[in-house]
Formats: structure tokens, sequence, C-alpha cells
């Protein structure tokens, strides 16, 4: 071999050499550095039964419950009535809110009182004709446990459901142990505020459309400023979660209702569920409620997407059944952080004909007040109509402080 090229082929071995060297000096380095740990999991109250299952041993217990009730295991989940009953807990009665204890009534639809097939637990309706636990159906009750996936919506009516369950207790003196589980809108505070004279059972009490807050935190907050019927205090013990703060993002493993199927109808849902007050379809009767909005009777050239409602799971009768619906697909969209008046304002603007438009009673009774209805009507901006919260926000904020569980 020529003498040059010796030399080349000494220098490129060289320089692998020193190469390999410094690779191997740069993994012991990386090596040595300390792992970056990934965030806990978060445990929901139900998991932490050692908590828990003391309070209700040797006493007989009613449980307020759906179908998100679980416990969660590596190799699925069982139901928290199936698991108190394992434990030798004396379960007496299992209390269903809207949707039912199995979660198949549609969104309003009564829920009548029955049998739970699987236990053969008598099950007492919380949304038919009574929708708060009388004395008769507390009287043999020691003790309630209250466990519902919230998604942190004033209209949505879990938390009215769990007021109502809490005067009830306070009442007939039982207590009530609440097993609290995340919010996934719990990051932020927004929305109209519930006026007090238009409070119902969609807003029991005057709080914004977006509150922040777990079911826990939100139980303390109903005892401490009196929201209770007279004033009473209901015996409240909360089980906390775990590795949990307010900016947490929580996928739900199980739909909270049968028409949020995902997390993505979850984040849209509170600037979406307002057209529950209108005639505008918002997704129900298609695979992507609370994801798309659409009539007949809006404007077909100023939207290039359509779809057509059908009865199926969890609506029976949706609005604008078998009509093409021209409006938006909003399938895309990430977590949100406040309510938007965008898509409502869009579709008012695009109805041919407004006196179609809203539902007045019905929209006033979701948006807690008749004023979001005719700023709309009067051309306010998206940004016109968040100023006009923000006072009550911000008041409503320094109340939610003193009861805030977790960061």
């Amino acid at each position: 071999m020529p003498i040059l090229s010796r030399i080349k082929s000494t220098v490129l071995l060289l320089f692998l050499v020193i190469s390999s060297c410094k690779g191997q000096q740069k993994k012991a380095i990386s090596a040595s550095e300390p792992a970056i740990q990934a965030p806990a999991p978060i445990q929901v109250a139900a998991n932490r039964t050692e908590t828990y299952l003391p309070l209700l041993q040797g006493k007989t217990v009613g449980v307020v419950a759906n179908p998100t009730s679980v416990i969660f295991k590596k190799e699925g989940h069982v139901h928290l009535v199936d698991s108190l009953l394992s434990s030798g807990v004396d379960v007496k009665q299992v209390f269903a809110p809207e949707h039912g204890f199995r979660g198949t009534a549609d969104a309003g639809e009564h829920v009548k009182d029955g049998m739970d097939t699987q236990t053969g637990l008598p099950i007492v309706s919380l949304y038919g004709k009574n929708r708060k636990p009388s004395p008769e159906q507390l009287g043999e009750l020691d003790v309630i446990v209250f466990d519902i996936q919230d998604v942190g919506v004033r209209f949505y009516t879990y938390i009215a459901t769990l007021q109502l369950v809490m005067e009830a207790c306070a009442e007939n003196n039982t207590p009530i142990i609440v097993l609290d589980r995340p919010n996934p809108n719990g990051h932020y505070v927004d929305g109209p505020t519930m006026m007090k004279e238009h409070t119902g059972y969609l807003g029991l009490n005057t709080i914004p459309l977006v509150y922040g807050m777990t079911m826990g935190e939100y139980a303390q907050m109903l005892n401490g400023e009196g929201w209770l019927e007279n004033g009473n205090k209901a015996d409240l013990t909360v089980i906390e979660l775990e590795n949990y703060t307010h900016e947490s993002e929580y996928h739900l493993p199980i739909r909270p209702s049968p028409n949020l199927p995902n997390d993505t109808s979850i984040t849209l849902y509170p600037s979406l569920g307002l057209f529950e007050g209108t005639n505008v379809n918002a997704g129900r009767g298609t695979e992507f409620q609370f994801q798309r909005y659409g009539a007949s009777f809006m404007d077909s050239t100023a939207y290039d997407f359509s779809y057509v409602p059908e009865p199926n799971f969890g609506s029976k009768y949706p609005k604008e059944e078998g009509k093409t619906c021209y409006g938006r697909d909003l399938s895309k969209t990430e977590r949100m952080s406040e309510v938007t008046m965008e898509w409502i304002i869009d579709a008012y603007n695009n109805t041919l004909d407004k006196s179609k438009f809203f539902l007045t009673e019905g929209f006033t009774k979701h948006a807690g007040t008749p004023l979001l209805q005719k700023q709309i009507e009067d051309g306010m901006t998206n940004e016109e109509i968040r100023a006009t919260w923000q006072a009550d926000l911000e008041r409503f904020k320094k109340i939610r402080e003193k009861y805030l569980i977790y960061d």
C-alpha cells in the first residue's frame, strides 16, 4: 500500500477510536444524571378503599352512583357497588341520577325506580317523580356514599343531584361521604354567572357556567356558603384524590353520560351545551355529539359541512331528525380553557329566519341569565360578551378559593 494511503487509513482509524470514546463518555454522563420522573397517575377516591371502608363497616349504606362509579384495576374496572358488597358492606339502596344507574336514559328522560338485575338492590330514581331522597328512603340508612364523575359545567345535572342529596342528608341527620373524582374542565373558571331569579335544576346557585371545582370541593362550598335549604349543613366527609391538580389533564375512561363520548365533546360541552337552549342540533343523533352543530334553517351557502341526525343511543328524538343540517365540524378541537360565544354567534348570524333560533325559556335556563340572548341578538362580539362576565367571575373566584382542596 502506498505510504500516503497508509497515512490516511491511520488517521481515519484514530478518528473513529476518538469518536467512539467520546460517545461512551457522553453515555456515561447521561447515565449518571437523574432520570426525569413521570408524574404519578391520578388515583380516584373510590380506589382508596382503605380510607373509606372503615367508615362503612357495621353500617347500612345507600349509594348514589351511575356507570362512572368504578374502581380501576389493572385488568379493567369494577363497579363501586359490586366492590362494596364483596367487601362485606351492607349496601341497602342505590340512588340513580339523570341517565340512570346503568346510564341508558336520554338527557331529560325520566328515570324509573326499579331493581338492579346484577345485585338485586332496589334502585331509587333521583330523576323522576322526585329528585331529592325522601325521609322514608333515607330512613334505614346510616350513611350515604356519593360517587359520580362530573364534567364541571353548571347545567350538567350531577351537581344539582349532589346538592339535593346533601340537603336530604342534612335534614335527616344522615352523614354523607363524597368520593372525589377529577374535573376534566377544572383548570379554568368562565362563562356567564347564574342570576338568582333564574336558578333551577340547571343551576341551583349563583355560580359561573364553568366553576373549576371537583365534586368534593363543590360539596364543601355548598356547606360553607349555606347554600343548602334553610342554611343547613350536611355531615360531610370528602375522600380526596391523589396526584391531582386543577391543571391535570384527565382522560375519562368511561363516558359520563350517553352524549359525551370523548375528551373533545367534554372540552367543547361548556360552549356547545348552550345550543340545548336553541333549535340548533349540537351533534345529538350522530356519533359526534357536542363536536359539531348545524340546522336545516341555517344558510347552506355559508358552510361546507353538513350532516343528518338520526335516532341513536342516548338520543331517541334528536333535533332536526332526518334533515340535512348545515354547520361546522369541531371534532379536531384541542383542549379549551375558556367558554366561547363564537359558534353560537356564527349559527345565529347564519340563521335565515331568526325567530326559529332561540328557545327563550330553555336558553335562559342554560345561560343562567336572559342577558346573553339579548347580547347575541344585539350583535355583540364574543370579546364584548366575555368582558361583561369578568366582574362576576372575579367575585366567584374569591369564594371558590376557600374551598379548594387541590392546587
